[in-house]
């Protein structure tokens, strides 16, 4: 008697604001088409590291009925190192076929250096970038990146990893430089505060100085922080800010402002061509999960069965913005013709309680949806607020819709919703 056929794993589908189906992220925007296939870049980033061997049959069965939701027909892009639970060791191997990237010609490819391109929102960027056909170098020291976001372009011809730190000078010849290298999390960026500000400073004039020198169009990824905690709600471009400049976060704050008026000193002095692009709080897959983020505590807190931390009263507000919404809008403002400051970010705003009781409602209907329920609900705990964490922040993205024509697309449940699924795979696949 044949064994029985294993049955296909519905794929997950994704609405947007409006309710329709989202099948592809990005748009053709200033003569630059950037629209991908949202499976291509799911199997890139939900994608298994590895399996486990042959004697862990059913484990290995629902790893990929779980990793089957997300990454469709593409498994066959995928690495398949293998994971020895006996001995807690793993066997790496190369991938022996590179996803699909666009075949274009050399007028319309493009040499692109991406710093901090190891990272959260600099891999993503990366992966859009490859797929699109161009060519990318990144720059990255792994203090808070990682190879791992990227070790699935490594040896493609198109694509260059150099481990190297901004404050020491580079030269390569590009066309265009994203500049996110910065340590973005409060543990992270306190860890050394003197080392923040200097990347801050002497890692955006070396690229400043080899945009100057190229002739390359630069874009800087600029911060919400660069409000402080803000008088003005929301906050509009032309708010100039109420910072602590001696406080703890002011290595960030003073070092993104400093990095900022460094940028339109080099606009104005030297003729750069420069973008500047205000990111707000934004969420997604390969988010280091101990970073000290509300949205990855909470999530990973919450899968553990763990009670939710929440730092103050939960009254103070944040809007979050899921990540391919950010990547379409550093693209388009990357290639548009507007040289001030752009807000990047989603105007649904939560306070930080509501937020942790949407979290909480999430996972317990991904878990209820796997048949793995929660032993119990957990609960949302209390904690004594941070020094200068901002009591409201929201960004008003008028500017971003009229000159960029952008506006995100993903509702914070739906991104949510993959960002838990994420995280759970890494958990059964035991790399989290």
């Amino acid at each position: 008697m044949s064994a029985a056929q294993p049955q296909p794993v519905a794929p997950i589908r994704t609405l947007d604001k409006n309710g329709n189906a989202i099948s592809t992220v990005g748009f053709e925007r200033f003569g630059f088409d950037c629209e991908v296939s949202l499976d291509i870049l799911r199997s890139l980033y939900l994608r298994p590291h590895y399996v486990i061997t042959a004697p862990q049959d059913e484990k290995l069965e629902e790893e990929e009925k779980v990793h089957a939701k997300f990454t469709g027909p593409y498994g066959e892009y995928q690495s398949k190192s293998i994971f020895h639970p006996d001995i807690q060791s793993i066997s790496y191997t190369t991938l022996s076929r590179f996803p699909p990237v666009k075949l274009l010609a050399p007028s319309k490819r493009k040499r692109i250096l991406v710093t901090g391109g190891a990272g959260f929102v600099g891999s993503h960027l990366v992966d859009r970038l490859m797929i699109l056909g161009h060519e990318v170098t990144v720059l990255d020291n792994f203090f808070t990146g990682s190879k791992t976001t990227v070790s699935h372009w490594v040896g493609h011809p198109n694509f260059e990893m150099v481990r190297h730190d901004v404050v020491e000078p580079f030269m390569i010849e590009c066309d265009q430089i994203y500049h996110l290298a910065c340590p973005a999390s409060p543990p992270h960026y306190q860890f050394n505060a003197v080392k923040t500000v200097k990347t801050s400073f002497m890692g955006t004039l070396n690229m400043l100085g080899l945009a100057k020198r190229t002739k390359a169009r630069f874009l800087i990824t600029s911060t919400s922080e660069v409000y402080g905690d803000p008088e003005v709600h929301p906050q509009h471009e032309d708010y100039w800010g109420h910072v602590n400049p001696i406080g703890p976060r002011a290595c960030y704050d003073e070092g993104k402002r400093v990095a900022e008026t460094l940028t339109y000193g080099f606009h104005r002095q030297d003729g750069v061509d420069v973008r500047v692009a205000r990111i707000f709080n934004t969420y997604g897959p390969r988010m280091n999960p101990f970073d000290g983020r509300v949205v990855s505590n909470f999530i990973v807190q919450a899968l553990r069965g763990e009670d939710m931390t929440v730092y103050g009263d939960g009254k103070q507000t944040r809007s979050f913005q899921y990540i391919h919404d950010l990547i379409d809008g550093l693209i388009a403002l990357m290639n548009s013709g507007e040289t001030r400051p752009v807000n990047l970010g989603n105007g649904d705003e939560f306070t930080i309680g509501q937020f942790a009781e949407l979290v909480r409602e999430i996972v317990e209907k991904v878990q209820t949806e796997d048949s793995t329920p929660p032993a119990r609900r957990v609960n949302i705990v209390y904690k004594p607020m941070p020094t200068d964490d901002p009591q409201k922040r929201r960004p008003d993205t008028t500017r971003a819709k009229q000159v960029l024509d952008w506006q995100p697309r993903w509702t914070v449940r739906m991104g949510l919703e993959e960002m838990v699924r994420y995280y759970k795979a890494k958990m059964i696949e035991g790399s989290l």
